[in-house]
Order: structure tokens, then C-alpha cells, then sequence
């Protein structure tokens, strides 16, 4: 005990030492004081706890406070004991401690009181409830069962009642199945009767019935006995549509025998006029035949089903053949009044009128009849093919001998674009029957045009023979050219060669009437053979007359002839395919000399490939070529003219040329020549003298030759810039001989020399080059 006395005592020393050292060290102001005095007060004064009860805190504050007076004198006499040893206050901390404890527990155990006596409630009504869910599982129990038992009953109920309702509807539809086979007798009965016939009210009901029996057994075939019953319900749809068709066709005959009648009566009286005559003809026949429209009416209403299909085609023909009768003879007297009377041209203009006329008419007439089969026009063709072949078989021998290539392309300008483009177009429908017939004599015309063309391409254009006034060049473009007023319309073809003017009409003609693939072969072959003719006629007129005529006039007529083919929107292009049998003579050649077997059958296929020809493909392009030639001849004309005006430059450039290659030949090989080793101009045709006559020559040929040149390139190319193309490579051809020339002689003669020549200084020759234009 003493041991830990004297521990603390050390401790609370230690304590105290270092309090001291502390408050010596950091000393307090009195403002710090005051505030620690103030702290101290407030937790000193500490209230009790606001959950206490009142009662207590009485009781509690009247203990505390006697124990605090009655303690007060001892902490005031026991203060320095407390500082040197802690036992009292611990000890009297555990009591006060036990006692607040001893206090808290009383509060508790109040609690733990007041909650068991609840807890004993609380299982006494959990009892009271066990027991009454037990009544009600009872009670549950027992309505389980009886429900169980109604529902079973409401079931067995259920049960009847759909199997009732099964019986009935079974019934029902057994009495429904047996009615399409009982309906038999009932209709045999009706049809086979005396007074049954179309125009009875029953007769359309009943074929109606006989339809939908029809239709039932064959969708039910597995019937008991169903292939009988369909092959007697067919019989009497057999029987029906005979009546039908009977009926539709005496009917006909009969309104055709009226329209004819009164036809017979009207012609006796006086010349039947054309309206009079559509209104016996379309009038009458539409009222004498107005009883078949309901009954035409229902057989289009059933055309889905192949019976009616065919009952109504068969119809159509009727109605056509009838009709035919009725018009054919009027159709065919009026093509031929037209044929005697007018031209081919007026012919198959007024011909197409009057027959989509008729046709108009029919369809209307048709439409009233058939309106569900007016719009398919095959049904309608068995009437207007026999008609519109009386138009055909009296155009195609005017066609045939037609060769007038004008004549036939306004043929095919009246068909393409009035006739198939407009009319046909404005009129609808009802003339559509007419659009093979039409595209047939069309197809004709083509055919007979491309002919045509193709000979006139032959004889007009291949094999055309110039005369003397076709190759009267330059003078036909001189005496054009001497005329003061020129009508370009009239006298601009005056000037042309005359196959280069039948190519350029004909090919116009052609553009707009044939396909686009006839007419480039045409045009290929007509640009062919145009631009071989003026090629044969350039020759011409280069013997006759100057070799300069003959390159302008070529040049002049190929510029026409590409100006002119330009606006055509098509390939001036042929592929032409050849068979080739060139490599079998090698292959002869090895059987005959045994090399190869010709019965060898294990080289069939080799032998099969080696003599089966190849085929070569060639394609001619007119334009190309056209080009080409052109091209060519002016290269040729470039050439000529340049060397007419520099050619003696350019031969005196040539032999310095060769000279100096002499020169440095003889250099190499060490050789030496007196006459080599000169100067140049003391070669004898170097002179200056030699070089001034030189230039004098070519100074004439600038103002003598040359303007000459330039009046013809104005009397056959009218067009400035093409002058100016063609000028432009010999005038820089003649600069650049002068500029060869003069180089020459600034390098090899003197000042003096070179003014003695008097040669043309570039600037001037090219300001009079300039001045030719």
C-alpha cells in the first residue's frame, strides 16, 4: 500500500514539476485567467438530466447539496492531502459511482416488471386467436367441399350444352353439304322443263346455282360419290352454255338481217349518204341486239372460270364474224375509191383516217356490249385484222414499186408521226387494234427505204461518172463567185460536187425515218463511198486543170462533208465479220503428205477444231477515215505550197548541209580536199551572187506565186478561220527557211556580202505574210 502511495505521491510530483516549469514558462494573462475562471464555473454548475423525474431531482438535490455542504470544510482542510494522495478520491469516486448505478437499476427493473406482465397478456389473446383460425380452417374446409361438388356439376352441365350445340351445328352442316347433291334433281328438273329458255327470269338463277354446286363438288372431291354428281352437274352446265351461245347467235343473225334489210331499203331509194349509213349500220344493229347485254353482262361477270371463258372468246367471234359481214364490203369499196383516186402518200393518210374511224366506231360498239373486255384488244382483233388487211394488201404493191426516196420517207413520217405518234396517241384505246397493221406497213416501208437508200448509195453516189461541167473546177466557183447577190438556200449546193450533195440529202432524209442501227450502216457506207468519189474526182481535176485545184477541192469537200455529218448523233462505225479458212491449206497440205491421218478418230476433236473456220472482225470507221484523209491532203497542200515558194532556200540549205557533213566526214577520216577545205562562200554555188538569186526567187515567189495561192484558198474556202488554219504551218514554214537562210549567212559571209544579197529581215517578211491574209 504504501509502495503505491509512494508511486503516485512521485507521479503527482512529477506532475506538479512540470505544472510549475510550465506555468513559468508560458505565463497566463489575466484576460486567459478570467477565462479559465469562467470555464471552471460553468462546469461546476452542471444541470441535471431533463428525463429525470421531478420527484427525484428533490430529493437528489437536497442530498447533494447536505453532502456538499457537509463536505465543503473537508475538501476546504483536506485540499494539500488530496494532492499528495489520490486514495480518498478514488475511493470516494467508486461510492458515488455505486450509488448512481444502484439508482439507474431501480429504474429498470420497474420496466422489466411492466413488460412482463404484458408479454402474459399478449400470449393469452395469441391463444384466444390460434383458436379461432382453427374454427376458420374448418369452416374453409367445408366450402372447399361443397364448391368442389357444384363445380363438378356446373361442368357436367357445360358438357351437354356443347355437346348439344355440336350436334346441332353437325346436323346443320351435314343438311348444308347434302343441299349442293340434293340441288341436282331441282335443276335437272327446271332445265329440261318446255318453257325454260334464256330469256326466262329463273334461267339466270338457276345457272347461278349450278355455278356454286359446281364449284363445291370440285373442291370437295373426296366425297362420297362427288366425280358422279360433277360429271352431271357439268352436262347441265354444258346445256346451258349451248343455250347460251345459240341464243347469242340468233340473236346477232337476226339484228345483222335487220341492219341489212334496212341497208337494201335505203340503197333503192337514193345514194346512201355516209352518216345515214353509220346510223343503219351502229344504230340499228345496237338496238336490234340489246337484249344479249345481260346476259353478255354475266358471262364477263364469270370469265375467271375456263367455261365462261370459253363461251365468251366463242361470243367474240360471233359478235366479229357478224360485224365483218355487216362492214367489210363498205370498208374495202371506200379503200379502194381511195386507191384509184389519190396518190400513195394521200392513200395511206386517208386510208389510216377512215379505218380508225371504223374502228372508233366498233369499239364503241363493242364496248356496249363486252364493256369488261373492250380494253383487251385480241378480243377485239378477229373483226379489225380482216379490215385493216384491205388497207395493207392495197398499200404494199404501191410500196413495193416505189423507189422515190422522198415519197417513201414522207410515208414514213406520216405513219411514224401523225398516225402512231398523234392520232393513235389522242384517241386512246379505241383504235389500239389498229397499231400492228400500222407497224406492219411501217416495218414495210423501212424495209423497202432501206432498199432504196442502199441503191441510190450504189448508183448515185459509188458509182456516179462525172461529167465535164461536175469537174469544171475552178471556173463553177468562179462564175458563183462573179454573181453579186447569192441566195444561199437556192445556189449554195451549185458549188458542191453532186455525190457530196446527194450523200448530205440523203443522209437527212434518212435520219429521222429509219432505226438508229440502219441507219449507221447506211451512213457509214454512204460517207465511204462519198469521200472516195471526191478523192477519184480531186485526181481528176488535178489533170485537168492544177494540182493545187485539185488538193483545194479535196480539201474544200471534205470539210463539207464532216460539217455536214457532224449534227448526226450517231457512230459512222461497222464491224464486218469474215470467215477465214487460210489455215487449213497447211493442214491439207500435212494429210497429204501423211502426216496427220484423216480417219485418226482418237483426234476428232483436234481435227473438228482445225478445220472449223475462224472469224475475223474488222471495223470500218467512215468519220475515222474521213479525218484521216483530210489530214493527209492537207499535210500534202502545206507541203506543196511551201515548196513553191521556198524550195529553191530549202536547196540551198540542203547542199550547205551536205557540204559541212562532208567536211567533218573527210575531218575524221584525215582525209583533205582542196575543194572541201574552202570557205563557203567560195564554193561556185555558194557565191553571193548564187545565194542573191536565190533570194530574189523566193522574193518573187512571195509576190507573185503566193497571193495567187491565197485567191484560190478564198475562191474554194469561203471561211476565214479555216484560210487561217490552213495558212498559219506555211507561213511558219517559209519564216523559219528565212531564218535557216539567214543564219547561214551571218555565219559564213560578211556584213557586206549579207546587204549585197538584200534578203527580206523577218519582221518584214512576216508583216507581209500578215498582209496576205
Amino acid at each position: 500500500m504504501a509502495t503505491n502511495v509512494l508511486a503516485k505521491s512521485g507521479a503527482i510530483s512529477k506532475g506538479y514539476n512540470f505544472a510549475s516549469t510550465w506555468d513559468q514558462n508560458a505565463r497566463l494573462n489575466d484576460e486567459q485567467k478570467a477565462a479559465i475562471l469562467a470555464l471552471s464555473n460553468a462546469v461546476s454548475e452542471r444541470p441535471f438530466p431533463i428525463n429525470l423525474p421531478q420527484e427525484n431531482l428533490s430529493g437528489k438535490e437536497g442530498n447533494l447539496s447536505v453532502s456538499t455542504d457537509e463536505s465543503s470544510f473537508e475538501k476546504a482542510g483536506s485540499m494539500d492531502a488530496v494532492l499528495v494522495n489520490t486514495h480518498q478520491f478514488y475511493k470516494w469516486y467508486a461510492e458515488l459511482e455505486s450509488s448512481m448505478k444502484s439508482e439507474m437499476e431501480e429504474k429498470y427493473r420497474l420496466y422489466e416488471d411492466t413488460l412482463t406482465e404484458r408479454i402474459q397478456i399478449c400470449n393469452q389473446v395469441l391463444q384466444q386467436v390460434d383458436e379461432t383460425l382453427n374454427l376458420i380452417s374448418e369452416l374453409q374446409s367445408l366450402h372447399q367441399s361443397v364448391a368442389t361438388k357444384t363445380r363438378t356439376l356446373h361442368d357436367a352441365c357445360d358438357q351437354l350444352l356443347v355437346e348439344k350445340q355440336r350436334l346441332i351445328e353437325f346436323a346443320s352442316a351435314l343438311e348444308t353439304r347434302l343441299k349442293y347433291f340434293d340441288d341436282l334433281e331441282n335443276i335437272s328438273t327446271d332445265f329440261y322443263a318446255s318453257n325454260m329458255n334464256i330469256g326466262n327470269e329463273q334461267f339466270l338463277p338457276l345457272l347461278k346455282r349450278l355455278d356454286d354446286c359446281i364449284s363445291y363438288v370440285e373442291s370437295n372431291s373426296q366425297y362420297s360419290e362427288s366425280s358422279v354428281y360433277l360429271v352431271k352437274f357439268r352436262q347441265l352446265q354444258s346445256r346451258a352454255l349451248g343455250m347460251i351461245r345459240s341464243h347469242v347467235l340468233s340473236v346477232l343473225k337476226g339484228a345483222s338481217s335487220q341492219v341489212q334489210a334496212a341497208k337494201a331499203n335505203a340503197s333503192g331509194k337514193a345514194v346512201i349518204s355516209e352518216g345515214v349509213e353509220e346510223s343503219i349500220i351502229y344504230v340499228r344493229f345496237k338496238a336490234a341486239a340489246s337484249e344479249l347485254k345481260p346476259i353478255l353482262g354475266e358471262i364477263e361477270g364469270r370469265a375467271s372460270r375456263k367455261e365462261y371463258s370459253q363461251i365468251l372468246s366463242e361470243c367474240h367471234k360471233l359478235y366479229c364474224e357478224q360485224r365483218l359481214n355487216l362492214i367489210k364490203g363498205i370498208v374495202q369499196q371506200r379503200v379502194s375509191e381511195f386507191a384509184k383516186k389519190e396518190p400513195l402518200t394521200s392513200l395511206t393518210r386517208s386510208g389510216c383516217a377512215y379505218l380508225m374511224q371504223v374502228c372508233q366506231l366498233e369499239h364503241q360498239l363493242f364496248d356496249h356490249f363486252f364493256p369488261a373486255s373492250s380494253k383487251d384488244s385480241s378480243s377485239f382483233a378477229p373483226l379489225m385484222d380482216p379490215l385493216c388487211s384491205y388497207l395493207y394488201d392495197t398499200l404494199r404493191p404501191r410500196l413495193i414499186h416505189e423507189a422515190n426516196l422522198d415519197t417513201l420517207c414522207e410515208l414514213v413520217d406520216i405513219l411514224k408521226v401523225e398516225v402512231l405518234g398523234e392520232q393513235l396517241s389522242r384517241r386512246g384505246e379505241s383504235v389500239v387494234g389498229l397499231r400492228p397493221t400500222l407497224q406492219r406497213i411501217l416495218a414495210d416501208i423501212h424495209e423497202r427505204l432501206t432498199f432504196c437508200a442502199r441503191t441510190h448509195i450504189r448508183e448515185e453516189i459509188a458509182n456516179y461518172r462525172p461529167s465535164d461541167e461536175d469537174l469544171d473546177y475552178p471556173a463553177k466557183l468562179e462564175r458563183t463567185a462573179s454573181v453579186p447577190t447569192v441566195e444561199e438556200s437556192s445556189d449554195i449546193y451549185e458549188t458542191w460536187y453532186r455525190p457530196l450533195e446527194k450523200t448530205v440529202s440523203c443522209l437527212s432524209k434518212l435520219y429521222h425515218c429509219l432505226e438508229p442501227a440502219v441507219f449507221t450502216g447506211l451512213a457509214q457506207e454512204a460517207v465511204e463511198f462519198c469521200s472516195i468519189s471526191i478523192q477519184n474526182a480531186s485526181k481528176s481535176i488535178a489533170k485537168k486543170a492544177s494540182q493545187m485545184d485539185g488538193q483545194l477541192f479535196l480539201i474544200r469537200h471534205l470539210l463539207i462533208l464532216r460539217e455536214q455529218i457532224a449534227p448526226f448523233d450517231v457512230e459512222f462505225s461497222v464491224t464486218y465479220k469474215e470467215l477465214d479458212f487460210s489455215h487449213l491449206l497447211d493442214h491439207l497440205r500435212r494429210i497429204l503428205r501423211g502426216q496427220v491421218s484423216l480417219f485418226d478418230w482418237s483426234r476428232s476433236t483436234s481435227l473438228a477444231r482445225t478445220f472449223s473456220p475462224r472469224i475475223l472482225e474488222s471495223q470500218i470507221d467512215a468519220k475515222k477515215e474521213l479525218e484521216k484523209s483530210l489530214k493527209v491532203t492537207c499535210e500534202e497542200f502545206i507541203m506543196s505550197i511551201t515548196k513553191l515558194v521556198v524550195d529553191p532556200m530549202l536547196s540551198f540549205v540542203a547542199k550547205v548541209t551536205a557540204v559541212k557533213v562532208a567536211l567533218n566526214s573527210a575531218s575524221q577520216g584525215q582525209k583533205s580536199d582542196s575543194v572541201l577545205n574552202k570557205p563557203l562562200k567560195s564554193q561556185a554555188f555558194a557565191a553571193p551572187d548564187k545565194v542573191s538569186q536565190v533570194v530574189q526567187k523566193v522574193t518573187m515567189a512571195l509576190e507573185q506565186e503566193l497571193p495567187k495561192v491565197m485567191a484560190k484558198m478564198k475562191l474554194y474556202l469561203q471561211n476565214p478561220s479555216t484560210r487561217l488554219i490552213l495558212f498559219k504551218p506555211i507561213k511558219t514554214n517559209v519564216v523559219e527557211a528565212h531564218i535557216q537562210l539567214m543564219s547561214l549567212l551571218k555565219s559564213e559571209y560578211s556584213a557586206e556580202e549579207i546587204q549585197a544579197i538584200q534578203m527580206l529581215s523577218i519582221q518584214d517578211l512576216q508583216s507581209k505574210l500578215d498582209s496576205l491574209l
